[in-house]
Order: C-alpha cells, then sequence, then structure tokens
C-alpha cells in the first residue's frame, strides 16, 4: 500500500511539473497602450440629424500653421461624421491667432452665435500668458467664457468641452525665448484655474498639454513654424477629445 501511495504521488509530481513547464514566462516588464490605437469607438446610430459644433478658441484651435483640414476642431468634426456617416456636423469657428480672453469675449459678442449647438469646445488663455496680462484678467474672465459657451450649448454643460492650453516651452520658439521655465510654470497655472473651475462646475476638461511637452523629443509634433502643434499633434489631440464629443451629441 505505501508503495502504492509513492507512485501516486510521483505521478501528480510529473503532471505538475509538466502543466508548469508549458504555460507561458510572466513577462518582466509591459509595454503601454499606443495612443495612436484607442479602443475603438461606437455609438448608436442615427440617420439624417444635424449636429452642430462651436470651436471658440485662438491660433491652437484655429489652426496656424496647419492645413484647414488638420486643425483639430475640423479632424474632430470628420471623426464624429466617420462614426456615423448619416448625419451632418456642420462646424463654426470664433477663433483667430492672438486672441486673449478679451478679445475672445468681444467677438462673441460681435458675431452673437446661436444658443443651439449640440456640442461647444473652448481653448483660451495662451496669450494671456504670452502678453504678460495680469492672471486676474484670466480668472475673471474664462468663467465668462464658459458661461456664454453653456448658453451657445442650449445651456446644457454637458454639451461644452475645455482643452488644456499647449506647454509652447517645448517647442523650437519656446526654447529661443530663454524663459522656458517660465512660461511652462504660467502655462500650468493657467491649466491648473481652468480644470479646477471645471472641476468644481462639472464641466469636461480633457488634458492635451502633456502630448505638446514631448515637441522637442518628437519634432513631429510642431509645425514648421517652429511654435504651433502640428497635424498629428491634433490628431492626438482628437483622440482624447472624441469620445466625450460623440457622447455629448448623442446623449
Amino acid at each position: 500500500m505505501k508503495k502504492k501511495f509513492q507512485i501516486i504521488v510521483a505521478f501528480l509530481l510529473l503532471l505538475c511539473i509538466a502543466s508548469c513547464s508549458s504555460e507561458n514566462p510572466i513577462p518582466k516588464t509591459t509595454s503601454a497602450p499606443s495612443v495612436t490605437n484607442p479602443t475603438p469607438l461606437t455609438v448608436p446610430q442615427t440617420q439624417n440629424q444635424t449636429f452642430s459644433y462651436l470651436a471658440l478658441g485662438d491660433s491652437y484651435t484655429i489652426g496656424q500653421s496647419v492645413c484647414e483640414t488638420c486643425r483639430f476642431p475640423e479632424q474632430l468634426k470628420k471623426n464624429l461624421s466617420n462614426l456615423n456617416p448619416n448625419n451632418a456636423y456642420p462646424l463654426k469657428l470664433i477663433a483667430q491667432t492672438g486672441w486673449t480672453t478679451t478679445n475672445l469675449i468681444s467677438a462673441i459678442d460681435l458675431q452673437n452665435p446661436a444658443s443651439d449647438y449640440d456640442l461647444v469646445t473652448l481653448l483660451i488663455g495662451v496669450n494671456n500668458q504670452y502678453q504678460n496680462k495680469p492672471f486676474s484678467v484670466y480668472e475673471k474672465e474664462f468663467p465668462e467664457l464658459l458661461t456664454k459657451a453653456i448658453a451657445f450649448a442650449k445651456g446644457d454643460k454637458a454639451n461644452v468641452i475645455v482643452v488644456s492650453i499647449p506647454d509652447y516651452a517645448y517647442t523650437p520658439f519656446g526654447q529661443g525665448s530663454g524663459n522656458q521655465s517660465r512660461i511652462s510654470m504660467e502655462i500650468d497655472k493657467y491649466n491648473a484655474f481652468a480644470k479646477k473651475y471645471c472641476t468644481d462646475n462639472n464641466i469636461e476638461f480633457i488634458n492635451i498639454t502633456d502630448i505638446t511637452i514631448q515637441g522637442l523629443t518628437n519634432t513631429n509634433l510642431v509645425a514648421q513654424d517652429g511654435l504651433h502643434p502640428s497635424e498629428l499633434a491634433y490628431y492626438l489631440f482628437v483622440e482624447r477629445i472624441l469620445p466625450k464629443a460623440a457622447t455629448a451629441i448623442q446623449k
């Protein structure tokens, strides 16, 4: 009996060794998921509907130094259309290179856009920093702009997306300024204020600044002017904005 028991134990031990040796070894490191291959986004399919989009901002919205279809609002519009090609996605831009929050408010008041947009994006503030405007101006006018954006979005804050300010310290222009540390510190201050305000008021805030700080190590992220984001950078912005935008217009 004892000998039979030993044989059974030995047999079970051999099975265990064979099983363990056939398993895949645990990898020492794991790779981060590629930002250029996000999980496919699916949305409910509707037909023959119109979802209007208003983009508010400055050179980062108008797409300074890239083609018209390369700027992020146009790429976002195209991606929304790709998700549901049966619908129309008309886009209106109120944006211009060099605009501060004050300039954008003035342009909005002059153009007086409608209040029936299904999606509104806001990216503003870099020129307040660049032109050395008092930070108190942004503290006062950013909330004013968000209030206007919500009004344009049918009064529904769920239809509004705020995009963080890129950090141009990580561009050839920024490096040539000799003030890289100050630029980054001040841009961080602007973004921190905007993010907190959005969080406190339950408004979507999308951070894209970390993409732009790769501009010196990946020069393809910077336009040929050495300052503004490239088509590729805007593509990466849209990867982050698209899921929230699709949710907003389809809710």
